[in-house]
This record gives structure tokens, sequence and C-alpha cells, in this order.
């Protein structure tokens, strides 16, 4: 994946920038939306990263530019909080927002969930694949039954495919705000393994779980 980033905070802009090189992703930081502006092929990114007040050119003006030469996704980067900017904000065509401060796990998870809007299915072994829109496991065209909950852990990890996903970060995305120990997503899984044939979700001990490619 390659991110355009422009955040005019270097601490928070160079955080980004190692979080996600950390992942294998490619990003290109500018502290200056007019120098970004001036610098970058539009077309090269998966995604853009804007900040929303920053000096000589908003973020939302670096947006409106880049518009007449992409259609590259963007997420936008803010301290605000009022509903006139979200509002704004969407009606420029933005893919998302979020609020500072910010989880980055959580900025990662927003991202793969935008690009993998469009992709119907992510197959795993040779009889298994998941549908990313429906939130549908299939053995062999054969719907598998799943609850909510199993739904969204295949839906995180499935995201990751091939990355380990920790335990605090599926709880939080299953459960949200509820308190949840390790049993309770131990007791999950154990139930999900049981309607597979093949089990697919592996165990990193003391970390979480992923699906190998």
């Amino acid at each position: 994946m390659k991110i355009l980033l422009v955040e005019d905070d270097d601490f928070i802009g160079e955080s980004i920038k190692d979080y996600f090189e950390m992942q294998g992703n490619k990003v290109d930081y500018f502290i200056s939306p007019k120098e970004a502006l001036s610098t970058i092929y539009p077309n090269h990114y998966d995604i853009f990263l804007f900040d929303v007040n920053m000096e000589g050119l908003s973020g939302f003006e670096l947006y409106k530019e880049l518009q007449k030469y992409s259609d590259t996704p963007v997420i936008f980067i803010t301290a605000y909080s009022d509903i006139d900017h979200i509002e704004e904000a969407f009606n420029l065509g933005a893919a998302d927002y979020i609020k500072k401060p910010f989880e980055f796990k959580e900025l990662e998870l927003r991202i793969k969930r935008l690009l993998f809007k469009d992709i119907s299915y992510i197959k795993v072994g040779e009889h298994y694949k998941f549908d990313l829109k429906k939130l549908k496991l299939f053995y062999d065209n054969e719907e598998v039954e799943l609850t909510p909950n199993e739904k969204y852990f295949l839906e995180l990890l499935f995201q990751n495919i091939g990355q380990v996903v920790d335990s605090e970060t599926i709880k939080d995305y299953i459960w949200e705000d509820k308190v949840v120990c390790d049993n309770t997503l131990r007791t999950q899984v154990k139930k999900l393994r049981s309607k597979l044939k093949e089990n697919f979700i592996k165990n990193v001990r003391g970390t979480g779980y992923k699906i190998e490619r």
C-alpha cells in the first residue's frame, strides 16, 4: 500500500509514517501541503491522509486541488470535533474522518476497511472463501452459518490476512467498549473452529490470531 501523508505536526507525522512503514507500506510524508501539491503524482497512491488545519493550505483545500487529477480516497485527520467540519469533509467526498488523538491501529483498520470494500472474496485454502462485503463464509459455495461476533472476527482477520492481530485489538473490534477477558475470546474462537472442516485460524501464543495466505 502506498500512502500520501500530509501533516504539519512533525511528531505525529513521523510517528504515523514509522508505524505504517513497519507494516511494509510505502509512506510519502510532507509537512507542507504546498510542497506536496507541487511534488507528488496523485494517481500513484492508494490512500491520502491529510491533516485539516495546516498553514498555507488546509487539508480540505489540498484535497480540492488533487481531486482535479485523482480519485484516490482521502481520510482527514483533525483535532476538530464540531459537526460543521465533519459535514464539510464528507461534502468534499472524504472517505473517512478521524479525530485526534487516535490509536494508529484504529487508523490502520479504517484504511484497510476502505481499501478492501471493492473486493468481494478472499480465498483461503482450497475450499474456503470469505465475502468481505456481506461478511459471509463459504465452503465450496455453501454458506457457513456464523454469529455476528464470528463475522466480525473473520472480517478483521481477513482484512489483515497473513499478519497477526493481537487479542486486545480483536476484543475491541468485536465487543467495542465492553470489558472482555481472554477466556471469552478463546471460547469464541473454539466455537468458530468447531464449524470449520479446515482450521485456517492460527493461534500465535501470547499474541493473538492470524489467517495464513
